[in-house]
């Protein structure tokens, strides 16, 4: 086994790692370390993405549920539909990407620059906004009323289910902000709520690429079992670690790997 290779599987241990700590942006480290350290495709690394970040969110989903931390309700009426946008853009979106997008001068964007492109710069949002610091409000206690704004959350459903088709990443950065300003969730309960939707859209996202790519399975399974492993550790040690200060920080790290992205794809 090389090097990068042994790397790319303790990468997966990481991805669940983070998901477990801050219930996000495990999604954000999937494919970089699907296509630099493994050596996959991008479009087939969105494909695996969604199935790891998938199956690794529901354990994460379960053991925030036994802890009163999902709101069904407001699951249903983001998800909806996010998984119909993450479904028909895997189906039919992501296989009418042409070859080459387009070309300047004598430099060519194939799809596969496209993507990675596209996903940098969906990390260096989600970088600003784990780095930023949250504004201290009110609804912070579990319980206050819940308050839902349908076509907001709709059209936010949307456009995540989009995002996550195209990039395959789970879109937890854009998904908690969204429950917290438009359904007023606490931010836990945001958090649980947030793993739920990940895990159900990017399942969903998945069974879209099953008639499109062929899929390793030997290897996928053993890469989402190291993920799994990660969150349970994650969840264990996010009891002692600050989660604020592990986010910032994490933050930071993603908007390093953006401009590093960035440059070895275009430069």
């Amino acid at each position: 086994m090389e090097l990068t290779e042994l790397l790319g599987y303790l990468g997966a241990l990481i991805v669940g790692l983070v998901l477990g700590l801050i219930g996000g942006g495990g999604s954000i480290l999937t494919v970089p370390i699907l296509v630099y350290l493994i050596g996959l495709n991008p479009i087939i690394a969105t494909a695996y993405s969604l199935f790891v970040v998938g199956v690794t969110s529901v354990i994460g989903a379960i053991k925030n549920f036994q802890k009163g931390l999902v709101d069904l309700k407001t699951s249903v009426v983001f998800a909806i539909p996010a998984l119909i946008a993450v479904y028909l853009t895997r189906r039919f979106l992501v296989s009418l990407i042409p070859d080459v997008v387009f070309t300047v001068g004598d430099f060519e964007v194939t799809n596969a620059v496209f993507i990675m492109v596209f996903f940098a710069i969906v990390m260096l949002l989600a970088s600003l906004s784990m780095i930023r610091t949250p504004k201290n409000n009110s609804n912070d206690d579990e319980t206050s009323d819940i308050i839902y704004n349908y076509p907001l959350i709709g059209l936010e459903g949307i456009v995540v289910g989009v995002l996550t088709g195209i990039v395959g990443a789970g879109g937890g950065f854009l998904i908690i902000p969204a429950l917290v300003v438009l359904a007023k969730l606490p931010m836990k309960k945001a958090v649980g709520t947030s793993l739920l939707i990940i895990a159900v859209k990017s399942l969903i996202g998945f069974l879209g690429d099953l008639s499109n790519l062929s899929i390793d399975w030997s290897f996928l399974l053993i890469f989402t079992a190291l993920s799994i492993v990660g969150i349970i550790i994650g969840v264990y040690i996010s009891k002692f670690i600050s989660g604020t200060k592990l986010k910032k920080g994490f933050g930071y790290f993603t908007l390093i790997m953006a401009f590093y992205i960035i440059y070895k794809e275009l430069f």
